[in-house]
């Protein structure tokens, strides 16, 4: 239960004023039409933190335990600081006309995950947890949760956020996640000392 409220937390506050936020934005003003999208940004979003996710957890076996925690706690802590610098929104449109909305959404959901800091953070939290379900469903309810508004309420909601204030609290989180994983968890002063 802890992987699954931590998750979602942590994804869903990472994502106010994400760029796939803003790509949410895009997709219903140009398509008028949330429920198709939201079906894609679900299905993209499950496949995608699947694999990372089941990465993640995949790690923990490739790696001693020990230093494996010490590396997910400081990427935590990296993760935290990563969500205080803005996203660039460069290259967001709707995609090509001539395509479903359905598709469109996902094929531009799916893409705009690679790589991104909610992704990322899927592998850490799975590293973290070794709980690959619990992480893939609460990444993706903290997606759905952070993106979902934005499809029916639009710029009225999206206007009204406090960005800044949001993203320091998900940066927060994610740095006491992994202060406490560093110094509790991994003991790393056991791993430098003698």
């Amino acid at each position: 239960m802890e992987a699954l409220i931590t998750s979602t937390l942590a994804v869903g506050l990472a994502e106010i004023g994400d760029k796939t936020q803003l790509l949410a934005l895009l997709l219903v003003a140009r398509f008028s039409r949330p429920w198709p999208i939201f079906w894609a940004i679900l299905l993209a979003t499950l496949i995608n933190h699947g694999v990372s996710a089941w990465l993640g957890a995949a790690l923990t076996g490739w790696i001693d335990a020990q230093w494996m925690t010490l590396a997910v706690g400081l990427a935590c802590v990296a993760m935290g600081l990563w969500l205080l610098r803005p996203d660039d929104d460069d290259g967001l449109d709707a995609g090509a006309p001539g395509h479903g909305v359905f598709f469109t959404s996902f094929v531009l959901f799916f893409l705009a995950e690679i790589g991104d800091k909610t992704q990322i953070a899927t592998v850490l939290l799975a590293a973290r947890f070794e709980a690959v379900l619990a992480v893939t469903l609460g990444t993706t309810l903290g997606m759905l949760a952070a993106n979902a508004p934005v499809l029916w309420l639009g710029a009225r909601f999206s206007e009204r956020l406090p960005v800044r204030l949001v993203h320091r609290l998900a940066s927060a989180l994610f740095i006491a996640l992994g202060l406490w994983v560093v110094l509790v968890e991994a003991r790393a002063w056991e791993l430098v000392a003698p």
